[in-house]
């Protein structure tokens, strides 16, 4: 009994052609096409397995769709002399309605159930046109460079946005540190004045009430700058983390 015909189109229908140059990996594409009301499994064998990867090389095609399956061809030394005989084949067959394992499917399926379809490899080399086409494109600027040098554009300008910052910063910190300077001496000088006016007060034997409250004045002056170079120390802080940040 006769095979049947192909249900599946093939695109191309009859030859894979894979451009050269071949001392890199080059790939076609063969489109698969279902227009039955069924579903249709399918494999791609070919005559050179071990020059060719095939993605995918079995499946499932369902009703009415397409499926785009990549052929790759290994670099190998390309003789212009030396005809192609690699072949490639698909083979199909109407997937059942109760299909659960493709692999029992492929077993068990009669020859008279399978169809294929056969495609020839074909080798170019691109024209010396081309080539000089080719080798002018590589001279000038590429777009990918272009969007590269396009992109680090913004980089830049936060760059100089972050070094601006950091100037500011270090700035705003040479004039804290001036300040807690002044602070520091104005902190030392009313010690020193809070002790000679103790020593007065000692000396000119003054009620204990107000020797306390004298002292107890000291006190809240001591407090006011300690408390201050405390926000000081928690602003240096917190100034020293973000400058660490924006130089990493």
């Amino acid at each position: 009994m006769a095979r049947q015909e192909q249900v599946l189109l093939l695109e191309p229908p009859h030859e894979l052609k894979f451009r050269g140059p071949f001392t890199d990996v080059v790939t076609t594409t063969l489109k698969l096409s279902n227009p039955t009301d069924r579903n249709v499994c399918f494999k791609v064998k070919t005559t050179a397995p071990r020059r060719y990867c095939v993605r995918p090389n079995s499946g499932v095609i369902d009703s009415g769709t397409s499926l785009s399956v990549s052929v790759m061809l290994q670099p190998f030394d390309y003789d212009p002399n030396e005809k192609s005989k690699h072949k490639f084949m698909v083979q199909s067959l109407l997937a059942p309605f109760d299909m659960t394992d493709m692999e029992f499917v492929w077993k068990e399926a009669k020859s008279e159930e399978l169809m294929d379809s056969k495609l020839r490899c074909v080798f170019e080399l691109p024209s010396e046109n081309e080539k000089t086409h080719d080798m002018d494109t590589s001279k000038a600027p590429s777009s990918s460079i272009l969007k590269l040098e396009s992109s680090s554009l913004p980089k830049s300008a936060s760059g100089a946005l972050d070094d601006a910052e950091v100037k500011k910063i270090m700035e705003e910190c040479r004039r804290l540190q001036g300040e807690l300077q002044r602070l520091r001496q104005e902190n030392k000088q009313m010690r020193e004045d809070d002790g000679l006016r103790m020593r007065k007060n000692t000396a000119m034997s003054a009620p204990l009430p107000s020797s306390s409250s004298s002292s107890s004045g000291a006190g809240l002056r001591e407090e006011g700058p300690g408390a201050r170079l405390l926000a000081l120390a928690v602003l240096f802080f917190v100034i020293g983390v973000i400058i660490g940040k924006l130089l990493l």
